[in-house]
């Protein structure tokens, strides 16, 4: 199950989505918003993809807003919710990073937070992305799977530690 929220500023790119979606044959759930209010805020919408996705964390959150920084923060609020931030394909880059790896593929963060992180949320930051390069993230970022790696699993299981002594 894929979970999608937005307030009015993703509101029309919620629905282009969540039609790819079905039509590649996800199933979906609209979370919200379900009309485009410019007064609705987005933690409402938020809040309940992220509970769903935190009673169910194998499934995916797609949540969208002008930065998608807030909607991270919100969704990051639940236990055994990762949430990952994308708001640009920026320019490759043509030199090496600080870690000696030379990256041209601007979508790489997709990978790596699933890859990585399990994350089973994406926001994506709507006025920083065309509708193609958001359908191709989701894509991406759907598409990408966990290794499974026993450091990476291990320090998923130090986040789930923290969250319960909070």
């Amino acid at each position: 199950m894929i979970y999608l929220a937005t307030d009015h500023t993703g509101f029309k790119l919620k629905e282009k989505i969540k039609q790819q979606l079905v039509d590649d044959g996800y199933e979906v759930e609209d979370c919200g918003a379900f009309e485009n209010d410019p007064n609705d805020d987005y933690p409402d919408f938020i809040a309940a993809a992220a509970k769903k996705v935190s009673k169910n964390p194998n499934d995916f959150g797609i949540v969208m807003g002008g930065s998608g920084q807030g909607e991270a923060i919100t969704a990051n609020k639940f236990s055994d919710v990762r949430c990952a931030t994308f708001y640009t394909p920026s320019v490759p880059r043509s030199e090496v990073d600080v870690t000696g790896i030379k990256s041209t593929d601007p979508y790489e963060i997709l990978k790596l937070t699933r890859a990585h992180n399990n994350s089973n949320m994406l926001s994506l930051g709507v006025r920083f992305l065309t509708e193609e390069e958001s359908i191709k993230a989701v894509k991406i970022f759907l598409e990408s799977p966990f290794t499974g790696e026993q450091r990476h699993q291990r320090r998923i299981d130090k986040i789930k530690k923290i969250e319960e002594n909070l």
